[in-house]
């Protein structure tokens, strides 16, 4: 990932979430020749994760909807770089958000959390560890 992309503001990864991952590797692997790699994600058992490459760049990934969000579409989801997840949280809230997903680790990347603008929309915004 280009060291810009961890810049406050960035928008730094995308995500598909899906009920069928199999069938949406295929689909996406075919339509833009990405490259996909499935990593061991140490201290996230049980949890499979495909990371899209590009151009031998990783650029986003898949994963199948968590059971809390059974029932939820597929959708594509994408994650803006900020300075400070939790400071960010607090700030969307003040402005009228709502936070769906509180400020959380994700082992070996950094820390992120779902926001719903006051429109309704969904993002997410992601502090990476060291930003690399």
């Amino acid at each position: 990932m280009e060291k810009k992309l961890f810049q406050h503001g960035m928008i730094s990864w995308s995500e598909l979430m899906t009920g069928d991952v199999e069938a949406a590797k295929d689909f996406y692997t075919r339509l833009f020749g990405w490259k996909l790699e499935v990593p061991d994600m140490e201290g996230m058992e049980g949890m499979e994760y495909t990371l899209i490459k590009a151009n031998d760049e990783e650029i986003g990934g898949i994963m199948a909807t968590p059971p809390q969000a059974q029932g939820t579409p597929p959708y594509w989801g994408i994650y803006v770089t900020v300075d400070n997840v939790d400071a960010t949280a607090e700030m969307a809230e003040e402005l009228g958000g709502k936070i769906c997903v509180p400020p959380r680790d994700i082992p070996q990347v950094g820390r992120f959390c779902v926001i719903q603008d006051p429109q309704g929309a969904y993002i997410s915004a992601i502090t990476y560890n060291a930003q690399a």
